[in-house]
C-alpha cells in the first residue's frame, strides 16, 4: 500500500541539532546510544542507524543511495551546516516539532528548527523536569525558596510550554513508590540534596524526583517518561515501563496524559499499559532509528496491543538533522507496509489503514497536546 496517503508528521518529541559541522567521529557518535569509541576496527557507520543514514540522506544532498561515508560527510562539508540543516529537515516531510530543550549544548532550539525546515513548519518547547530542578537550584541554596522556585517554574512551564518530560529512568529507575510525598518529605529531601550538592549537580533523590513528577501531573499537561533502552547512564532493566504501573494507576483519575517514549525492547509491555489505561499513551521514536530495516517489524509489534489512538510519531532526533530523516522515512515506509499488508489479506479496510495512519502520524499528537501546540 504504498500510496497510503499521510499528512505532515506531528514529531512530538525530538532534540536540537548541532549548529557547527562536526568532524567524522562526532558525526558517528550520534549513529549509536553507546557514549564511548567504537571498537577498534569498526566504525559506528556500519549499525542499522548508520545504513539508513546512508540510504535516505544523500538524495536530500545530492548524492546517490548508499554512497560511502567519506563521500558523504564531504559533500555535507561542501554544503556547511546551515544548508545541510536547511535541506534535510525540509525533506523530512516533518510538520511540527514537540522538542525537549533539556539536553545542554549549542543546539539549535525550537524556533530554530521551525525556521530551517521551512514555511509552515511549527516548533513548542518540551520543559525536562529534573533540568527545571537543576536550574531552580543554582540559583538558591535555600530549601524554602528553592521549593517556590520550583513551584513557580512548573506553574510558568505549563503556561508556555506544550508539556514535560522527566528522565526518572535515568536518575534512579522506574521503581518508585507511586503516592506523591508529602510536604514535609519534600522539605526534608529538598535540604539534603542542596546541601550536599555542587553547582550543577544532577538530581537523583527518588523523592525530590516523585515530586516532580506529581508537580507536573497536577498541572494537567501531557508528560513524557523516557522508557526503555538509552545510552549507558541508565540500566536498562529498571527502565521496562510495567515497572511504572503503581505510578499509572494513582495518575489515572487526574486524566493527566502519560506519554510513555522510545520502549524498545520493552514495547509490547508499554502497549498493554496503553491498552489498560485510559491516559496512557506511547511513541517508537528511537526504536525504529536503530532497528533501520527491521523497523517494520516494531512497528507491527507495537499495533499488536496498543489502541490505535495511544500511539504517536516521534524521531527522538538528536545532533543530526539526519536522524530526523531517518525517522520519519523509517515510520512512512513501515506504517505503509504493515497496513499495506493487512489490507492486502483482506483483515483491514483499505479506509481504516488510511484513518489509522493520519491518526499515527499526526492527528493523535493533535489531540493529546492540543491543536494550539502544532500552530
Amino acid at each position: 500500500m504504498s500510496a497510503l496517503p499521510l499528512p505532515p508528521l506531528l514529531d512530538h518529541h525530538c532534540h536540537g541539532v548541532l549548529r557547527t559541522d562536526p568532524t567524522a567521529e562526532r558525526f558517528a557518535s550520534f549513529l549509536t546510544e553507546s557514549d564511548a569509541p567504537p571498537a577498534p576496527g569498526t566504525t559506528f557507520f556500519d549499525t542499522q542507524a548508520g545504513f539508513a543514514v546512508r540510504r535516505w540522506c544523500p538524495p536530500l544532498l545530492g548524492l546517490e543511495p548508499h554512497c560511502p561515508p567519506d563521500a558523504y560527510l564531504a559533500r555535507r562539508r561542501e554544503l556547511g551546516a546551515a544548508e545541510t540543516t536547511r535541506r534535510l529537515l525540509a525533506g523530512s516531510g516533518i510538520g511540527g516539532l514537540l522538542v525537549d530543550t533539556g539536553i545542554p549544548g549549542d543546539l539549535l532550539g525550537p524556533a530554530e528548527l521551525a525556521a530551517a525546515a521551512g514555511p509552515g513548519t511549527t516548533a513548542r518547547e518540551i520543559l525536562r523536569l529534573e533540568r527545571l530542578a537543576e536550574h531552580t537550584a543554582d540559583r538558591t541554596d535555600d530549601t524554602r525558596a528553592f521549593l517556590d522556585g520550583l513551584a513557580g517554574a512548573v506553574e510558568d512551564g505549563a503556561g508556555t510550554a506544550a508539556g514535560f518530560k522527566s528522565v526518572l529512568a535515568y536518575r534512579h529507575g522506574l521503581d518508585i513508590d507511586p503516592a506523591p510525598p508529602g510536604p514535609a518529605e519534600v522539605r526534608a529531601a529538598a535540604g539534603r540534596w542542596l546541601a550536599g550538592r555542587s553547582p550543577g549537580g544532577r538530581l537523583t533523590d527518588p523523592v525530590l524526583l516523585r515530586h516532580l513528577l506529581w508537580s507536573a501531573v497536577r498541572t494537567g499537561r501531557p508528560l513524557q517518561l523516557h522508557t526503555g533502552f538509552g545510552d549507558p547512564d541508565l540500566t536498562l532493566h529498571h527502565c521496562d515501563p510495567l515497572l511504572l504501573t503503581g505510578f499509572v494507576r494513582a495518575t489515572a483519575p487526574t486524566g493527566c496524559p502519560l506519554v510513555l517514549l522510545h520502549c524498545y525492547p520493552y514495547h509490547r509491555q508499554a502497549g498493554y499499559l496503553a491498552h489498560a489505561f485510559p491516559h496512557v499513551h506511547l511513541d517508537m521514536g528511537l526504536a525504529l532509528t536503530h532497528t533501520g530495516a527491521r523497523a517494520t517489524a516494531v512497528l507491527g509489534e507495537m499495533l499488536e496491543l496498543a489502541p490505535f489512538g495511544k500511539l504517536l510519531f516521534s524521531t527522538d532526533a538528536y545532533g543530526l538533522p539526519e536522524l530526523y530523516v531517518v525517522g520519519a522515512e523509517l515510520f512512512r515506509r513501515g506504517l505503509r507496509h504493515v497496513l499495506g499488508a493487512w489490507v492486502a489479506e483482506g483483515v483491514w479496510a483499505a479506509a481504516d489503514a488510511q484513518r489509522v495512519a493520519a491518526m499515527i502520524a499526526a492527528d493523535n499528537a493533535r489531540r493529546v497536546y492540543g491543536p494550539e501546540s502544532f500552530g
